[in-house]
């Protein structure tokens, strides 16, 4: 059995910076690990890959020889990758006794939730070499300073669950630069829980752009509301209590805890409901560390 995450999340959200740190860590508490850069568009590695798709298909040949723009050549690599699973399959062979693998897959957040190919090559590998794979989808933290940004990534996070159907995690990456375009309307809680949203209404009507949406705004807070899927841990990908903690929330959701251990249900069941540290608490000390302050705002302006 080998675990793995599938990394995933908007261009700019930090993935490769992410699988980068990710590794990193990983190799200091002891496992060996192995990234795979399915991204075909992603030129500068910062980390050694075991496996990397542009030995298979590189996306400026694609885009030259069938006149694509990028977008439209990344849903073409991702079809071929799919048709050539073999390859991938015949590559990862050798990695599977010892290695714990990351997936470094494209930005172009349509494949993740309108297009099949990428999750038909995730389904693939997971029947045809008993992976076991969690989901991280990463959304950069600032889009929270911004309410409708915010039910933007809120949705695409809702999608993006419901089309993978994997054990899934959502992350708030660059958590330390949180306030770098403005403050948050509320504390940290508020959109790592994903709290009330019609609280948000009042902030968007402010805005006479998000004003003219408002009814559209309000049923798709409430689609979210109703599925109560989504919520978000954070990352600060340079901090290594914060990676630490996200790591655990990993190895809980994709059974990596629970590995190697010969116990019976009862035993299982103690260190599936295990202590861990409350997200209140958690939360509140993420905001204390990255978030300014909030004693001297005039909630009144």
């Amino acid at each position: 059995m080998v675990f793995g995450q599938v990394v995933i999340g908007p261009p700019g959200s930090g993935k490769t910076t992410y699988c980068n740190g990710m590794s990193q860590f990983l190799n200091l508490i002891g496992r060996k690990v192995a990234i795979i850069n399915l991204d075909p568009a992603n030129d500068l590695l910062p980390y050694e890959c075991a496996v990397n798709i542009e030995d298979l298909v590189k996306l400026s040949d694609v885009m030259v020889e069938h006149s694509l723009g990028p977008n439209g050549g990344l849903v073409y690599c991702m079809d071929y990758l799919e048709k050539n699973i073999d390859w991938l399959q015949a590559k990862l062979e050798p990695l599977l006794k010892d290695h714990y693998l990351l997936f470094d897959f494209p930005g172009q957040v349509e494949l993740f939730f309108l297009h099949s190919n990428a999750k038909n090559v995730i389904m693939k590998l997971i029947k045809k070499l008993n992976l076991r794979l969690t989901a991280v989808h990463l959304i950069d933290a600032h889009l929270c300073s911004d309410p409708g940004k915010y039910i933007s990534a809120l949705m695409l996070s809702l999608s993006t669950m419901l089309h993978l159907e994997l054990p899934h995690v959502n992350v708030l990456s660059k958590i330390d630069l949180i306030e770098s375009y403005g403050r948050l309307a509320f504390n940290l809680d508020f959109y790592t829980d994903v709290q009330d949203l019609s609280y948000l209404q009042y902030h968007l009507d402010k805005d006479p752009r998000s004003a003219k949406y408002r009814k559209l705004t309000k049923e798709l807070c409430e689609v979210i509301d109703n599925f109560g899927l989504v919520n978000f841990s954070t990352l600060d990908i340079q901090d290594k209590e914060s990676v630490g903690n996200l790591v655990k929330l990993i190895d809980k959701s994709n059974g990596y805890i629970f590995a190697g251990i010969d116990a019976s249900a009862v035993e299982f069941s103690k260190i599936a409901v295990g202590p861990v540290d409350w997200d209140y608490y958690r939360v509140a000390a993420v905001q204390e560390k990255y978030m300014k302050d909030d004693e001297n705002i005039d909630f009144d302006d």
